[in-house]
Parts: C-alpha cells; sequence; structure tokens
C-alpha cells in the first residue's frame, strides 16, 4: 500500500534526554495502526511530531508523497491531519452539534451570508447524517449539553467531529482509557468505520486486547526507537508484553514452563 503520511528518521532531544530516535513510521489509507509501548517510550512525540504539535530535530515529514513541513497542529489540520487527544476538547455546555461545528460552524448563503448568520439547520442535517454513517448512537443530537452524555458518547462525539475534518489521516490518544467494554466496543468500532471511508487511523493505547481486536498493523516502540511493526493478525497481547516490558510471562507463572536460558 502506499503510504498517506510517513516518518523518515524523525528524532527529538529534550536536552541530554533522547525522547524519539530515527523513527521510520508509515500508513496507508483505510488502515488503523496501533502504536503501543510504556510510559515514556515515544508514543506520544511520534503523533506530536506527525500532527504538528512539536518540530522534530532531525528527519522528514512526508504527506501524500509531498515532504512537508508543520509550524502548528494548524498546519496538519489543514492537509486533513486531526488528532484526537484525552480531553477529547469538547464544550460540556453546549450541545452535539454545536460541538461537532464548533469553530467551523457553516453559514447562510446567498446575500445572508455578509452577515455571517449561522445556518443551524444545515449543521443539524450534516450532523444526524454524520453520526448515522459512523454508526454512532446518540439519542439527542440537540437542545442536551454534551456534558450530560456518557462517556462513551462524548468519545463518539470527538471522533465524528475529527471524521468530519479528518480527509487523510486521524490519531487517537487512548480513545477508550476510561469506558466501559461496552462503550470501549462502540468506540472501536467508530474506529474502524472511519478508516472504511479511507482515512487512515492512528491509535495510540495501553489495552492490548484492543489492539489485536482492531488494528491492522501494531508498531512497539521502547525508549524512544521502534522495536517491531508488524501485522496485529500476527500477534497475541503475550508478545506485545514481552516487547514492552522486556520479560516473558512464562517465566513469572507459577505453572508456567520452567525458564530456560
Amino acid at each position: 500500500m502506499i503510504p498517506i503520511l510517513e516518518a523518515r528518521g524523525l528524532s527529538k532531544r529534550y536536552g541530554p534526554i533522547i525522547a524519539a530516535h530515527d523513527l521510520n513510521f508509515s500508513i496507508a489509507r483505510g488502515e488503523v495502526v496501533a502504536l503501543v509501548g510504556d510510559n515514556g517510550a515515544g508514543k506520544s512525540t511520534l503523533v506530536k511530531m506527525l500532527s504538528g504539535v512539536i518540530k522534530p530535530d532531525e528527519g522528514q515529514i512526508v504527506h501524500a508523497g509531498q515532504e512537508v513541513s508543520f509550524s502548528s497542529p494548524q498546519d496538519a489540520r489543514s492537509r486533513g491531519i486531526e488528532t484526537i487527544y484525552q480531553d477529547l476538547s469538547l464544550a460540556p455546555n453546549r450541545d452535539v452539534v454545536a460541538n461537532l461545528y464548533l469553530g467551523r460552524e457553516m453559514v447562510m448563503q446567498g446575500w445572508l451570508k455578509p452577515f455571517g448568520f449561522l445556518d443551524r439547520n444545515a449543521m443539524v442535517q450534516a450532523s444526524g447524517a454524520l453520526l448515522r454513517e459512523l454508526g454512532a448512537k446518540i439519542n439527542s443530537i440537540t437542545g442536551v449539553p454534551v456534558g450530560h452524555l456518557s462517556g462513551g458518547q462524548q468519545q463518539a462525539i470527538a471522533i465524528a467531529r475529527a471524521a468530519a475534518w479528518a480527509k487523510d489521516v486521524l490519531f487517537m490518544d487512548e480513545p477508550t482509557a476510561s469506558l466501559g467494554v461496552e462503550q470501549s466496543q462502540a468506540v472501536l468500532h467508530l474506529a474502524r468505520r472511519v478508516a472504511e471511508k479511507g482515512v487512515a487511523v492512528v491509535l495510540i493505547t495501553h489495552i492490548l486486547p484492543h489492539v489485536v481486536e482492531v488494528a491492522d498493523r501494531v508498531v512497539v516502540l521502547k525508549q524512544g526507537s521502534i522495536i517491531a511493526d508488524q501485522p496485529a493478525a500476527e500477534t497475541d497481547t503475550e508478545q506485545l508484553i514481552r516487547l514492552i516490558v522486556g520479560f516473558d510471562l512464562n517465566r513469572v507463572r507459577p505453572n508456567g514452563p520452567a525458564a530456560t536460558a
């Protein structure tokens, strides 16, 4: 598959601390890639470089075959690259429609356009269509503040908003971290639906069963370097634990086979 976004030899240092070293990463349209690793492994640093939050000290970023340099997240968003962070960045006192179009409101056309009046009806219709397309189950999209909705529903709104503008790549930072089993399944389903629309989805997670369940490929980082990049179908949770923490579960299980040298 032809990559839509690539990192070529990206490195980032903070004084003596090497946050990322010579990272080579790529993702294609419609692909879900999971980034896993312990805290401080370099996952967030890689995503922040690719989404314009920080600038790499070395290396190149290639988007749609063109080398690019992002000075800010706005630069990345202008190229169809969106990021959902753990805080979701929702306005809790506003309803679903207002949040989906927050900062990107639709205005009346025709002779009313110069006055900047919001086209609320158009936003309501477009919001409903988007949520139906993604299979997001939210009963009321108008009149109910999103702060009154469940955590899973709020996550769905954040995903839908990003998916509406993510033409090429969507980064999802721990999207199921604080959710229950049913809500987590719904969010993973949304991630897959976004990928089916042709968007490349990068999933950062510590919940390893989710990696095997939803990802096409898994990339493991450790101490700022990529130590594995392989199909998720050929990966299991125990293998990921061995890669991340550096020991074999069988060595510490009371009933496991004897450790070998």
